[in-house]
């Protein structure tokens, strides 16, 4: 029997079977195990930010592991120190403080709780959001068809219309004394990588300044370098008061961060908030790998990169459209045959995602070669070409 044979009878039916198995890789391809080798251009849905197998990462946890693995949230260690005080440079304010957790959901979770800890009730949340699957974090995405089996969900969140400043401005001030937070993506990736509109990441810092409401922004995808930038929320002018992050933060090993700075770093006090592995070693030490290689050349060579994959994508028939920023990518199909084109891409030796019938999402290593990537829209046009009435 190999992998996929024995899948079904070991792993609960949450992700469906896979369609094939991953067995080694190295940067941006991947092998399986029948030895077939992929172009990767989805890096673990964001998460292998340096790709399968860099060597600061490897060598970074093989030496940690040997030294320290597990120290639970009783002691401190030396590289959760060393990554809270680097996340805190890359914020850029002193204030800021750290939780490490693993996962992003997690780390949404604790946000969610801060809030809470202001001592108001609501929390304002984006329709199409996506912040996780806890139950706290699933209170807070704005998508019907994830949370409804799952009802009643904590209360106390209400959403708006993602980009909409009016709409959001209303509902503040129907009980501002009582809203704690307004939460965001800078883009929103589950929904078919959707940017907020020029100016509304300020319009709401403004909203949160008058009505001394905390600003979350959900850096889970968007966070290390993805769109260009080290955080999403550098597209425009304004700082958040809490910010969320996983994925790529370990480059491919779990940990999530939830930071906040200015008063909001004074909410939790020791019991009110605690995680057994968050801050493990060994994640941590991973973590210190990413922030030490994802540096200002690293991260402008991500901007390239991205302007080169969409600039090409572009020129293909098939795409209506290519939005995004950076190595986040989501390319607009003229017509709904995005879920076709990803088994289709296998077959073609291409890992896609789609998160809707018309929206390709790419998020690819933000190591990836140029050569990888002319070479991957080479395949998807491909792919493409086979399943469209819309043909070269």
């Amino acid at each position: 029997m190999n992998i996929i044979q024995k899948w079904d009878e070991a792993i609960l039916n949450t992700y469906g079977t896979p369609p094939v198995a991953l067995v080694s890789g190295q940067g941006a391809r991947l092998t399986d195990e029948e030895g077939n080798e992929y172009i990767d251009m989805l890096a673990g849905i964001a998460v292998n930010s340096l790709g399968t197998a860099h060597p600061a990462i490897v060598e970074a946890v093989t030496e940690q592991i040997q030294r320290l693995g597990h120290v639970s949230n009783l002691f401190g260690s030396q590289p959760v120190v060393d990554a809270a005080v680097k996340l805190r440079a890359r914020v850029g304010d002193e204030s800021a403080r750290v939780f490490f957790c693993n996962s992003g959901a997690e780390a949404n979770e604790a946000a969610f709780k801060l809030a809470r800890l202001t001592g108001k009730h609501r929390v304002l949340a984006a329709h199409h959001g996506f912040h996780g699957r806890t139950m706290g974090s699933l209170a807070l995405t704005g998508q019907p068809s994830k949370r409804k089996a799952f009802e009643p969900l904590p209360t106390g969140v209400e959403f708006y219309p993602y980009g909409d400043t009016s709409y959001l401005r209303e509902l503040v001030e129907q009980n501002p004394g009582d809203t704690a937070a307004i939460i965001l993506e800078p883009i929103q990736g589950e929904t078919g990588v959707i940017p907020a509109p020029h100016g509304f990441l300020k319009a709401v810092r403004d909203l949160c300044d008058e009505h001394d409401l905390l600003f979350i922004a959900d850096e889970v995808q968007t966070g290390v370098g993805r769109t260009g930038k080290f955080f999403g929320y550098q597209a425009e002018d304004v700082l958040p008061d809490v910010i969320t992050m996983a994925k790529g933060l370990g480059g491919g090993l779990p940990i999530g961060a939830c930071i906040a700075r200015g008063k909001a770093a004074g909410l939790f006090t020791p019991g009110s908030h605690g995680t057994t592995f968050g801050g493990n070693p060994v994640a941590t030490a991973a973590a210190n790998a990413v922030l030490d290689t994802v540096d200002g050349a690293f991260i402008e060579n991500v901007s390239a990169k991205g302007a080169l994959l969409a600039d090409k994508v572009s020129q293909l028939p098939q795409v209506a459209e290519v939005r995004g920023r950076g190595l986040m990518l989501g390319v607009v199909l003229k017509e709904p045959i995005a879920k076709a084109a990803v088994s289709a891409g296998l077959k073609r030796g291409l890992i896609l995602n789609a998160p809707s019938e018309s929206v390709i999402r790419l998020t690819p290593p933000l190591v990836i070669k140029e050569e990888d990537i002319v070479e991957a829209v080479d395949r998807l046009g491909d792919v493409l070409n086979s399943l469209s009435s819309v043909k070269l």
